[in-house]
């Protein structure tokens, strides 16, 4: 069994929970003393940093969320003097305003740390190549295995997206050995290959480590025996740390939370109460080695269990399962976030237009397909095909200048689009992801 930090991944629970208490109290103080928000927030709930000695503690604080960092735009929840921040990144800010995440130079460190541990537990090691087929940029997800790369002194290869018959030479001339990308897109890699007539076998992959959007285990097995190797899931959110908060390990079963960074916890979304391991709630993460965005108790909206169960490799970090769902209706779509309401919004922008629609959301050939249903009004001429192209040409437009991705657009009749007396069935997602 090969571990990156075997004193820490396989620490003794007492141990562990001794060392998040001690970074719990830190952090808390930390950002009572430099963030205002913080303050003015558990002013308000009566909570002072010394009531806060132990991670027991952790259910006393009150909760951060999505909201607060766009309230905050761009550094107001930062705990650092900027001269300290090395990096920034940022979401897409397909739901609102962006938000901004910073970094400090130990914060890469960590991050470049955790993201060693996942790549080790995949199988990667000093001789391997690393091929990092996630976005660099402003999205965390290539920045992040690469540095994780590097620190394991792998060889990282930074393809990037797109240009998929590149990627394929590149993995065959460069020797790529673990491939780093979302799961929709190792599959469609895998029918490249197969379309260029090359022989899985001739290739130099064993393992890939897949994260960014959520997938089954079906997907799994398809990739893994597509591919010819065996494919590891990997968690994270920029607003924590990025890839490498979870990571899975070779019993492929759940993914371990690097608790000496992040505290986890589960929640009644309803009731906001802590639940016990095995139950499925929503994922809160606190940071409490962050030096510029650590976030308390912040609510990821991803749905989830807990298990301390020892697991089988050996490490005592707590596992949790792939997220289930979402307690907010979001979608991820090829990666990026999407809300029903965002569609909606830019619909009700367009003139001659009803507000009766449908979103279909499939995998076809293993990547996401947008299909946008929109009633015409009853005074439009249907058979009109030049007039009928052009409403759904700039349909497609609208969407795709809020949204980032394209989606197909299918005028309808007027009244075709089935009513409900109760909460309209706006989403039809056939996945089947969770």
């Amino acid at each position: 069994m090969k571990y990156w930090d075997k004193d820490i991944e396989t620490a003794p629970r007492a141990e562990l929970e001794a060392l998040q208490s001690y970074r719990l109290s830190v952090t808390v103080r930390r950002v009572y003393e430099n963030v205002p928000f913080y303050k003015e927030l558990f002013d308000k709930h009566g909570i002072k940093p010394e009531d806060i000695r132990t991670v027991k503690d952790i259910s006393k604080l009150p909760f951060t969320v999505k909201q607060d960092l766009r309230d905050t735009y761009p550094y107001g929840l930062f705990a650092t003097d900027m001269d300290n921040v090395v990096r920034i990144h940022a979401s897409s800010g397909t739901t609102g305003k962006q938000t901004v995440v910073g970094y400090t130079e130990n914060d890469i460190n960590i991050w470049a740390e955790i993201t060693a541990r996942a790549l080790t537990a995949a199988g990667a090691e000093a001789k391997d190549f690393v091929h990092v087929s996630y976005g660099y940029g402003l999205f965390t997800g290539g920045m992040g295995i690469h540095y994780g790369t590097e620190r394991i002194k792998a060889t990282a290869i930074p393809a990037s997206v797109g240009n998929t018959k590149r990627q394929i030479q590149i993995m065959q001339d460069f020797g790529s050995s673990i491939l780093c990308c979302t799961p929709s897109y190792a599959l469609f890699m895998a029918e490249t290959i197969n379309e260029m007539g090359i022989d899985k076998n001739t290739l130099k992959l064993k393992a890939g480590v897949f994260g960014a959007e959520p997938w089954t285990e079906n997907m799994r097995k398809e990739i893994e025996a597509k591919l010819g190797i065996k494919a590891y899931d990997i968690y994270g959110l920029s607003e924590i740390m990025g890839p490498g908060v979870a990571f899975e390990c070779c019993e492929q079963n759940g993914m371990h939370i690097n608790e000496d960074h992040f505290i986890p916890e589960i929640i009644d979304p309803d009731t906001l109460e802590v639940l016990p391991d095995g139950q499925a709630g929503e994922l809160v993460f606190t940071c409490i080695t962050k030096e510029a965005l650590p976030l308390i108790r912040y609510l990821t909206k991803d749905i989830a269990v807990l298990t301390h169960e020892k697991c089988a490799c050996g490490r005592t970090l707590v596992k949790m399962t792939k997220p289930r769902g979402r307690s907010d209706d979001m979608l991820i779509i090829r990666g990026v976030n999407v809300f029903p309401s965002q569609i909606e919004s830019v619909l009700l922008d367009i003139k001659n237009i009803t507000p009766h629609y449908q979103i279909i959301v499939d995998r076809v050939n293993n990547l996401d397909t947008l299909k946008i249903l929109v009633e015409m009004p009853t005074d439009m001429d249907f058979d009109a095909v030049r007039l009928v192209e052009e409403k759904e040409q700039e349909i497609k437009h609208a969407i795709e200048s809020i949204l980032g991705i394209a989606a197909t657009i299918k005028l309808v009749e007027p009244k075709t689009i089935v009513r409900s007396e109760g909460k309209a069935k706006r989403v039809i997602d056939n996945r089947n992801q969770y």
